[in-house]
């Protein structure tokens, strides 16, 4: 067997194996072109605004559990408990953790505004692109291989 009959052969096996592009599509909302990512404006918009409204919430909160997990800490250090340390440092880990969380809701919610941006700048780019294409049918486009004719003058040259 040659190469090339192996490496058919193997070819044809992968691809009878792979079912990504025919698995069949149960989401009402799909593409009508089949396509499996269909997002819509709305939704982007509901997502990023509630990690927005997350990030704003979990700020306050998180500052207010920090705020007095650390002032028992002090409070029991003060009074001679070991456990005074430990919510001191639990309440620095916790600070720690919420920014991590903090920097989540934000990226989340700016790459939504950055998607949504860039979907829009896209769409009207497809639009432009459509529109020029049926524009220019209407137009004679001279061949690309084609050299330009230049006009010979008529009558006497002086």
């Amino acid at each position: 067997m040659s190469f090339e009959e192996e490496w058919a052969g193997l070819k044809a096996d992968a691809t009878a194996r792979m079912q990504l592009n025919q698995v069949p599509t149960y989401d009402p909302d799909a593409s009508p072109t089949g396509a499996d990512l269909v997002v819509h404006d709305d939704e982007l918009g509901k997502i990023g605004h509630f990690a927005f409204r997350l990030r704003n919430n979990l700020k306050a909160d998180g500052a207010h559990a920090r705020t007095t997990t650390k002032a028992a800490g002090t409070s029991l250090t003060s009074d001679g408990f070991e456990t005074g340390k430990a919510l001191t440092s639990a309440a620095t880990t916790w600070a720690k953790q919420v920014g991590a969380l903090l920097d989540a809701c934000a990226h989340i919610s700016n790459h939504l505004d950055y998607t949504q941006a860039s979907k829009k700048r896209d769409d009207e780019w497809i639009a432009a692109q459509v529109s020029v294409s049926k524009i220019s049918e209407y137009f004679e486009v001279p061949d690309k291989n084609t050299r330009p004719s230049v006009p010979r003058p008529q009558g006497p040259i002086m």
